[in-house]
């Protein structure tokens, strides 16, 4: 059991807290731009593989389409499925694949990753498939191509509801970061194993609670504030013609 009347207590606290933010921040950072740079084109193909959508006949068939948009789906349910801990020890062998250790804060972040890009890409679906079709419409019926249609109608319109999905994605990234404290994996979690449980500290379990909860309050803030900047208030009408306005310029440079 740690004393906390010990000399140099204090001083070791705070050394370990700020190692294991820091080794946290890393962890979620790495995971987070991994999730989005993977996640959301997953998002958006899972939505336009589906009847009728924008990638529906890749190829040029619509069976390629129904056979992606099946693959991508049982992935990402698989994804989502199975818990966590499980999954990091199933994951060992490609993590050390990777990064050459299955043992510290780098090879915490492919587990994390892995968990957090299905979990993500379901919320660039959900908030994709909230688009208005008229905007789609007005698109399809500018000449817009596949891309124009993703990049100037659908992620800008969704992006509001995206950053949302993604600072929950971010949550649960924090708290998934704090199991690979089980395995050696740093940060956070591993001060409230190593000094918290198996030293009966209340007093680092108390920081460690504290420290992540003002993190992921912080991160939220920042999500909501970005959402409410990026949020489409005018009406639908207006919306239609903006993205019109767009797609032309890109369509018709000098329109």
């Amino acid at each position: 059991m740690i004393d906390p009347n010990a000399p140099g207590f204090w001083e070791g606290l705070i050394q370990v807290l700020l190692v294991g933010t820091g080794q946290t921040l890393y962890m979620v950072g790495v995971a987070l731009l991994v999730t989005v740079i993977v996640g959301l084109p997953l998002g958006v193909v899972l939505v336009g593989t589906e009847a009728g959508g924008v990638f529906a006949r890749p190829f040029g068939s619509r069976t390629a389409g129904v056979v992606i948009n099946r693959v991508l789906d049982f992935l990402v349910n698989l994804g989502r499925s199975v818990p966590f801990i499980i999954l990091m020890v199933a994951l060992i062998p490609f993590t050390r694949l990777v990064v050459g250790t299955f043992i510290g804060s780098t090879a915490a972040i492919v587990p994390l990753s892995v968990v957090a890009i299905p979990f993500f890409a379901r919320m660039v679906e959900i908030s994709i498939k909230e688009v208005d079709s008229g905007l789609i419409e007005a698109a399809d019926s500018l000449g817009a191509t596949r891309w124009h249609v993703v990049s100037k109608v659908l992620v800008p319109e969704a992006l509001s509801s995206i950053i949302l999905g993604l600072s929950t994605t971010v949550t649960s990234i924090i708290n998934f970061s704090a199991m690979v404290g089980t395995v050696a994996g740093g940060g956070l979690g591993d001060v409230a194993i190593r000094y918290g449980y198996q030293r009966y500290s209340v007093i680092h379990m108390t920081a460690v609670i504290v420290i992540t909860f003002v993190i992921v309050m912080i991160l939220q803030a920042i999500a909501t504030h970005f959402a409410r900047r990026f949020a489409r208030r005018s009406s639908s009408t207006s919306r239609v013609d903006a993205a019109s306005r767009s797609l032309l310029r890109s369509v018709r440079p000098g329109a």
